[in-house]
């Protein structure tokens, strides 16, 4: 009586994979997801910033006045156009905060940039700090703005 090899896997063999996969799946998806909000956030972020440089680059030519800069005409350029992660850049009247709104596929967060307050009788510093905030900073994922 010869005794056949086992050919294959154990029921128990494959079950056991299943499982690992599972938990593996289980432990990847959030942190990949999170990963695809910050890659679509990203696009908010640069539109924002494009006015931001622009801005600051506005307020040295004109003696720190916000006020000369706190549009998109007085910037000389036109708001970024909405796209797939970005649903708009607006710039508040007076006092030149600019405000990006992403799309729901980017989480729908906002990322909100305040101009330094300067005094216009002194001479323009060589670099303007914005404070950034919005809801991107308390959304839960490290690194989002």
């Amino acid at each position: 009586m010869t005794q056949q090899k086992q050919q294959g896997f154990t029921l128990i063999e494959l079950m056991i994979v299943v499982a690992i996969v599972g938990i593996l799946a289980a432990v990847a998806l959030p942190a990949y997801q999170n990963y695809t909000v910050k890659a679509r956030f990203t696009e908010v972020v640069t539109a924002a910033d494009s006015v931001k440089f622009t801005m600051a680059e506005c307020m040295q030519t004109n003696n720190n006045v916000i006020a000369n800069c706190d549009t998109f005409g007085e910037l000389n350029i036109a708001a970024p156009a909405a796209t797939a992660n970005l649903a708009s850049v607006a710039i508040t009247g007076t006092t030149g905060v600019i405000t990006a709104t992403g799309t729901a596929a980017a989480g729908g967060f906002t990322y909100i940039l305040t101009p330094p307050t300067i005094d216009p009788a002194n001479p323009a510093p060589s670099t303007y700090v914005f404070t950034k905030s919005g809801t991107c900073t308390s959304a839960g994922i490290t690194n989002l703005c």
